[in-house]
Order: structure tokens, then C-alpha cells, then sequence
């Protein structure tokens, strides 16, 4: 399996972590975004909108980190196991999707995005949008192992690549003692791979 992506991106590493935990093998192509490889006609053959991460299986290709997870353990692994086991379980995994879609974009993501990318966001909003989260998912893994359940579920892989690497967009996570101790539990996962890392800002 070829796997499209910048080595920076978060999104990018939710899916390398994924399929390391699932034993597929893979190699990864690294576009030179910055001259603009990500909208090359080829590219966008297999991305339509230019985005990374993106995946060619054998010929079958597929782009968008969350859609990318849920085939991985569809097709490799267990769908019970990662997706929930009964109704409740599957309605949470989507609804951290949802978060790891929406809020941990605008926020931690964000962040990021200005410091290591550049980007154009006000970045003061987006910090104070990346603590009003992990405020909300610090107290929601009180007591908790795992987002979901007491195993790893795409969830955890979904959040963990953008929460862990928040002190790089100037985001702390001193506050949040249940998030830290998450990070380390999947951490410490056999097959766990890291993503690059870049330069934490002063202060962070």
C-alpha cells in the first residue's frame, strides 16, 4: 500500500499509525507540497481535493484521514474491536470523529498550522479554542482509559497525532493531566510510530 503524505501532518499520521498497529504494510510517498505536488493532475486523480493524506491499495485509492481509518480496519482488522462493539460504542467512535473533524482541526490543528506551516489563522483564537477542548476531553477521560472504551478504538488514533503534538502550535498541556496520561498509554502501544516532530514555541 502506497500512503501519500506530508511527515508533518497529523492527518497524514493518524493513518501511518493505523496501519502500523495493524501490521499492513506500506510505503510512504512524501509530497513536496511546497511546489505544489499535492495539485498535480495525477495527485488530484487520486485526491480530487489535493489533500494529504491519501492511499492507493492495490488500485484502489482513497483520500480523507478519518475515511482512510475506517477502511483500514475494515479491510485488516476487527470491526468491533475499532469501530464499537454494540450501538452506544459506534455512536461515540463517530461522534470523536466528528470532534477530531471539527474542533480538533479549528483548534490544536490550527495552532499548529500558524507555527510549523505558517498559515493565516489569528492565533491567540485558536489557542484558546485548542484549551477550551482539552478542557472538555481532559474531564472526559477521568477515570477513563481509552476516549471510548477501555482499549485503543480509531478514536484515540483519530485525536491522538494533533493533541499530542499541540505544544508545537503553543499549546500547552500542563493543564490537562487525564490527556497526558491518554498520550501515554498509546504511546506506549507495541507498534506505535511517531510523528516528526518540530520546534515547541517559547513558553509552550
Amino acid at each position: 500500500m502506497k500512503l501519500y503524505r506530508n511527515p508533518k501532518s497529523g492527518h497524514c499520521h493518524r493513518v501511518e499509525l493505523m496501519m502500523s498497529l495493524l501490521d499492513v504494510p506500506y510505503e510512504t510517498v512524501d509530497l513536496d507540497m511546497a511546489n505544489g505536488a499535492h495539485k498535480a493532475p495525477e495527485y488530484l486523480a487520486i485526491s480530487p481535493f489535493g489533500q494529504v493524506p491519501a492511499i492507493d491499495d492495490d488500485g484502489t485509492t482513497l483520500s480523507d484521514s478519518n475515511g482512510i481509518l475506517i477502511y483500514l480496519v475494515s479491510k485488516y482488522g476487527d470491526d468491533a474491536q475499532w469501530l464499537g462493539k454494540d450501538a452506544l460504542e459506534k455512536a461515540q467512535v463517530q461522534r470523536w470523529l466528528s470532534v477530531a473533524a471539527g474542533e480538533i482541526a479549528a483548534g490544536p490543528c490550527a495552532a499548529r498550522l500558524v507555527t510549523v506551516f505558517g498559515a493565516n489563522f489569528d492565533h491567540e483564537a485558536v489557542m484558546a479554542k485548542a484549551h477550551d477542548l482539552f478542557e472538555i476531553i481532559d474531564a472526559a477521560l477521568n477515570k477513563k482509559t481509552f476516549l471510548v472504551a477501555e482499549r485503543l478504538t480509531i478514536a484515540d488514533i483519530a485525536g491522538y497525532s494533533y493533541i499530542a503534538h499541540a505544544p508545537e502550535g503553543g499549546v500547552s498541556l500542563y493543564r490537562y493531566p487525564n490527556i497526558r496520561a491518554w498520550l501515554s498509554r498509546i504511546e506506549a502501544e507495541p507498534k506505535f510510530v511517531a510523528m516528526a516532530k518540530s520546534p515547541i514555541p517559547e513558553g509552550a
